[in-house]
């Protein structure tokens, strides 16, 4: 659940501070590579810190458990990197 919190955090940090006009298609690709490589990340931090209590260990769900954790993580940085942008256009305005 901290990894999850941190990477909402770190999402909404990317999206605030990414400058230029509200460039849509422009912040969910950046959002999406910046997501992937803090996806893949998060998931070795998990299997490192944690592998008993891992989601999905590498014997249950194998390489798509991982990609769908990868998935996951994706999902809320981008959620957190489009918060920040309209956080960002509430404070210009």
């Amino acid at each position: 659940m901290l990894l999850e919190l941190l990477d909402l955090v770190i999402g909404i940090a990317f999206g605030f501070f990414h400058r230029g006009k509200e460039d849509y298609m422009g912040i969910l690709r950046n959002g999406a590579i910046a997501g992937i490589a803090a996806g893949v990340v998060f998931v070795l931090a998990m299997y490192i810190l944690s592998p008993a209590t891992a989601g999905s260990a590498f014997g249950y769900f194998g390489p798509l458990g991982v990609i769908v954790e990868i998935l996951i993580y994706v999902v809320i940085f981008m959620a957190g990197t489009f918060i920040g942008d309209r956080i960002e256009g509430a404070m210009n305005n």
